[in-house]
């Protein structure tokens, strides 16, 4: 066996033992701390008549399972929009595709109450490809809107308008309670059905961003380079964009808008991985998920039994990032 192959192999061992240490904590930690042989029965030898089994199959384990896939699918999301526009501020969070989707996801509770998982997860990919839409429409109005600061900062500002008539709406329609879990992460009170219903259009995003992944590369490097090596840039942009907004609007309907990840978590890929987003975008997935897991079981174990809001972990990773990468990167593209 050569060098490479047993470097593979011992990063592969390395990362599915991670992984199962990962969800092993998840599982076990929380408001009701359980032990490893109570997680055993509740797969071996389960009982419906047991609260501890019920928790762990109907809530523990679809828990860190969310928290697995969101945080995969944002970062992934993060990696193709910063690759797409080559700016290295961009992500979902930012860029407005989170605030689209719970405004339409706001406007579906309104006007189309009882909906379906599958419905509820097609509103949020539309308002998804609705917030980017509007993002980078006003940006290519305004001059120098296209600009990486100025991008951030329009995103940031018509990201908090659509926040705003959200909860302006959910207010005077009174379904602020209805919706009250979409405008927060939330992981506890993630959906099973819905985690089962978002698996066909979450696996539809990740072939579509692998797929793309040479292009983005292409595109990342600018739009005469790509188009010099053939690619039809429109296309991609477009393919790679309906991927970002598959891979977002899952993610907010599972569990509620999710900032940073996306912006954070791809930077540290392309750090240790390098700029080939065919190994980039799968990397980005690993990374991603095993951060927001992570960040999960962090804000459970900071003051038992009470949980401290996700989002309040991640921001203390990606508002010192964000902030750094402003100062030291703000109004230039990649290089």
């Amino acid at each position: 066996m050569s060098i490479m192959r047993q470097n593979k192999f011992l990063l592969a061992f390395f990362l599915l033992s991670l992984f199962v240490i990962t969800i092993a904590c998840s599982t076990m930690y929380g408001a009701t701390r359980y032990s490893a042989s109570t997680i055993w029965e509740a797969f071996v030898y389960f009982d419906s008549t047991n609260m501890e089994h019920l928790i762990i199959r109907t809530s523990r384990i679809p828990r860190v399972l969310g928290a697995l896939f969101v945080g995969a699918f944002i970062a992934i999301s993060g990696a193709l929009m910063q690759g797409m526009t080559r700016n290295y501020l961009a992500s979902p969070g930012i860029m407005g595709v989170t605030d689209g989707s719970v405004f339409v996801i706001t406007l579906s509770m309104i006007f189309l109450p009882n909906l379906q998982p599958l419905t509820l997860l097609f509103f949020s990919f539309i308002g998804s490809i609705v917030g980017a839409a509007f993002v980078f429409g006003v940006a290519k109005i305004v001059p120098g809107g296209m600009t990486p600061l100025s991008l951030v900062i329009i995103g940031t500002i018509l990201g908090m308008f659509l926040s705003g008539v959200s909860q302006a709406l959910a207010t005077y329609f009174q379904v602020s309670q209805n919706i009250s879990f979409w405008y927060n992460t939330r992981l506890h009170q993630i959906d099973p059905v819905m985690l089962q219903w978002s698996v066909p259009l979450a696996i539809i995003g990740l072939v579509l961003a692998l797929y793309v992944a040479k292009s983005v590369t292409a595109i990342s490097l600018g739009d005469e380079v790509a188009q010099g090596l053939g690619i039809h840039v429109g296309v991609m942009k477009g393919l790679t964009l309906v991927s970002v907004a598959l891979l977002t609007g899952v993610s907010v309907a599972l569990v509620g808008k999710v900032t940073f990840i996306g912006l954070v978590i791809p930077h540290i890929t392309r750090f240790l991985i390098g700029e080939d987003y065919k190994r980039v975008i799968p990397y980005a997935g690993l990374f991603g998920a095993l951060f927001f897991a992570w960040a999960d079981v962090i804000s459970r174990a900071i003051n038992p039994p009470f949980e401290t809001p996700v989002g309040v972990i991640t921001a203390l990773v990606g508002v010192p990032y964000f902030l750094y990468l402003i100062r030291v990167r703000g109004g230039k593209q990649y290089a």
